[in-house]
């Protein structure tokens, strides 16, 4: 069962329910340049300026944050789960806890991806667990050019998406298992992801989809709250209301209106977004948020500077750290006056802002 378009690798071959798990994988060739230029743009000074500038805008004061690595090993499954951790500065055993954000990348990606978000949460207070899935991670675009699409296809498989939600669910043990654990507020677990990831995302809080015949259902319980950036639809499985709609715990959504993911035979962009954000938690009436910046990229969301414009990447991955911070803030307190606060600082980056069921 395989969840690429079979129109572009029919070489894989398999039933005609192959295509109901189409969707996850979609994802990576936008965030990796699946159309490459044919030469490198020219730097001139000015650009080069231009981009360290840009780059200087989403540092984080390193005093404020530390980071460590893990490489656990799920025995049962043999895959290793490689993480890191960041953790605020100053953390210690014993002098209370800390709400922990479990982070999933997007196809190709790896747990060194949005270190941007990272850094920014341990430094406000909020650990930050970015897990890295090996079955869909960097490794993909390594090797034999023209095995790439045999590797793309592995990495999109049904399989590795329900053992990403594994690798999630695993780390998230190990972690609280270690001593490091026991500076985490269990009680204020929060699952995020972008692209792939933010797909795993969903079904660690609930989305339901249906697979020869049978419901899957693989949610976290401890988990309390999602953000999810550049969510794709679950394709070739029917309508969002009747995947997301169970979904009972608060959700923000960010996106982009240029938020395209584009290959040949298929296309995805904002208004996915917007019918997934729609039907999330229909059914539960559970907090939700959406963000959806003016232009950008679907990478501009990743550690990658540039894409969807020089100028306007620093600035919305500012925003959108500062907007996930105003999130996890207000579930912290319930008091909205973040969000509202930051939606009227960067109206001249939003094309559309709005909160449902608080």
């Amino acid at each position: 069962m395989n969840l690429l378009p079979r129109s572009q690798f029919n070489t894989f071959g398999g039933i005609a329910s192959q295509r109901r798990w189409a969707v996850w994988a979609l994802l990576g060739f936008a965030l990796f340049c699946v159309r490459p230029a044919t030469s490198a743009p020219v730097e001139t000074a000015s650009t080069a300026q231009a981009s360290a500038d840009a780059a200087a805008l989403v540092l984080v004061d390193p005093s404020l944050f530390t980071t460590q690595t893990f490489q656990w090993k799920d025995v049962a499954r043999g895959r290793s789960v490689p993480a890191r951790l960041y953790l605020p500065a100053g953390t210690r055993f014993g002098a209370g806890t800390v709400p922990l954000v479990v982070f999933s990348h997007g196809i190709g990606g790896s747990m060194d991806g949005y270190s941007y978000l990272g850094r920014h949460f341990a430094a406000h207070g909020f650990a930050s667990l970015h897990v890295q899935h090996v079955g869909s991670d960097r490794q993909i675009w390594w090797g034999n050019p023209l095995t790439l699409a045999s590797r793309l296809s592995n990495a999109a498989h049904h399989t590795e998406a329900l053992d990403r939600v594994k690798d999630v669910k695993f780390a998230l043990d190990s972690l609280l298992g270690d001593p490091v654990g026991k500076v985490m507020d269990v009680k204020r677990l929060i699952a995020a992801g972008h692209s792939y990831g933010a797909n795993t995302t969903m079904l660690l809080v609930g989305a339901k989809v249906e697979m020869n015949g049978a419901t899957v259902w693989v949610k976290d319980p401890r988990f309390s709250a999602a953000i999810l950036i550049s969510a794709p639809p679950f394709y070739g499985l029917g309508e969002p209301i009747n995947i997301v709609s169970g979904i009972d715990v608060p959700t923000l959504h960010i996106t982009a209106t240029a938020d395209d993911i584009q290959i040949p035979g298929y296309s995805s962009g904002v208004a996915d977004r917007l019918a997934l954000y729609k039907a999330t938690g229909a059914s539960t009436q559970a907090a939700k948020v959406l963000a959806v910046f003016k232009d950008g990229s679907h990478s501009i969301f990743t550690d990658r500077m540039g894409t969807g414009g020089v100028a306007l990447n620093p600035q919305v991955k500012v925003a959108t750290r500062q907007l996930a911070l105003a999130f996890l803030t207000w579930l912290q307190g319930k008091d909205t006056a973040a969000l509202e606060q930051w939606s009227g600082q960067n109206t001249l980056l939003l094309s559309q802002f709005e909160k449902a069921a608080f």
